[in-house]
């Protein structure tokens, strides 16, 4: 009876297998067909499919994905507490977003290049060129870095290109995608998975809320920066983070590329930072504390720099800056405490016009506005 109901079932199409290309494939693009199978219950269709091979999608996509390694001081406190200062190497991914006459333009994430002191890229041949951090969004966690073209060979420019961009907003819950990074710093590795969820809200260290598209595609660390693609070979996602316990398995989280877009496309117009000698770095004159995530929520204040002091003959001093105002932006990156806030100025050269972003109590509530500054150099007695 079993084997009758079968072949009755076959017949009928319940059991039918079938090949499908699932839609229109990016130039290149050579995955497997997928083979799914049908399941009736009488109200309509749904169709179940398993994607077997992303080789095509992988050898089109990993032109466009860096390794990215670099060099930063660490500062922790000894046995005694007293303070020491280390170098330590770290690594991450990036995406090559665009390309101008002189630069080759790469999309990361913020904490991949934050303090970094030294920045490298390995293109798709292992070929290694020396980079350069151009603009910042720390309230974001994204960043562009920059490779000047003449320091890329001939070689490996024919066989590097500039990525695909998607439509975040387009993806559904169950669709496939495919990361692609620089896991554990051993170079460019590929994972699959599905889209878990969408819009989902977490809260980093510094109480600024991100809206993550959730998978459960491997995601490691070094992975940060790199690609979350559709299986049409299409950036979709700047991969962030992973949730990691011994109670967790499978989840990830990737930045939507459609809420990315506009950020990325602002920092690609700043310049490419160039470290200035040290006496001839720009000051503001300001004394500041973080207003970190605790403060932030306790106080209601926005997450920055508390400006509790202007020093007197300083930049600052000549400008509408204000003393209990917080500085959320410096020149159009945001920056969300002191150390970012002092990176930043290592770029910049006494005499440089910059715009401040703060947030200024008023009648009980914070207001943004923004204020105009002409950096000073820094005085000899000041450390």
């Amino acid at each position: 009876m079993t084997g009758v109901n079968y072949l009755g079932n076959r017949l009928a199409g319940a059991y039918e297998a079938r090949e499908e290309t699932g839609g229109p494939q990016a130039p290149g693009l050579q995955a497997e067909p997928a083979v799914s199978a049908q399941k009736g219950d009488g109200q309509g269709t749904t169709q179940v499919s398993a994607l077997t091979d992303v080789s095509g999608i992988a050898a089109a996509a990993m032109p466009s994905i860096v390794a990215i390694n670099d060099t930063m001081t660490v500062e922790q406190r000894d046995f005694f507490g007293m303070p020491q200062t280390y170098q330590a190497q770290s690594s991450g991914s990036g995406i090559i977003v665009s390309r101008s006459d002189t630069e080759l333009l790469i999309a990361t994430n913020n904490h991949v290049v934050s303090g970094a002191q030294e920045l490298k890229v390995t293109f798709v041949n292992n070929e290694e060129v020396e980079a350069a951090v151009k603009g910042t969004d720390s309230a974001a966690d994204l960043a562009i870095i920059a490779v000047q073209i003449s320091d890329i060979p001939a070689d490996t420019m024919s066989q590097i290109k500039v990525a695909q961009l998607g439509n975040s907003d387009e993806i559904k819950v169950g669709q496939q995608v495919v990361a692609i990074g620089n896991a554990l710093g051993y170079g460019q590795s590929l994972t699959v998975g599905y889209v878990s969820a969408l819009d989902r809200e977490i809260t980093d260290n510094s109480g600024i809320k991100h809206t993550y598209i959730q998978t459960d595609a491997a995601i490691n660390p070094g992975n940060s920066g790199g690609a979350l693609l559709d299986l049409n070979g299409n950036v979709i996602g700047i991969n962030a983070a992973k949730t990691a316990s011994t109670e967790v398995e499978g989840i990830g989280f990737a930045i939507p590329i459609s809420s990315a877009q506009d950020i990325l496309n602002e920092l690609m117009t700043k310049k490419t930072r160039i470290a200035v000698a040290e006496d001839a770095q720009g000051y503001l004159g300001i004394q500041g504390i973080n207003v970190d995530a605790s403060s932030s929520q306790s106080f209601g204040m926005p997450v920055g720099v508390y400006v509790y002091k202007i020093v007197e003959g300083g930049a600052a001093s000549r400008s509408d800056l204000r003393e209990k105002d917080i500085i959320t932006k410096f020149d159009g990156q945001s920056v969300t405490n002191m150390e970012e806030l002092k990176q930043m100025l290592t770029y910049y050269e006494g005499g440089s016009a910059v715009t401040l972003t703060v947030q200024s109590l008023e009648n009980g509530s914070y207001v943004e506005r923004d204020v105009q500054i002409t950096l000073t150099t820094r005085p000899a007695d000041q450390s």
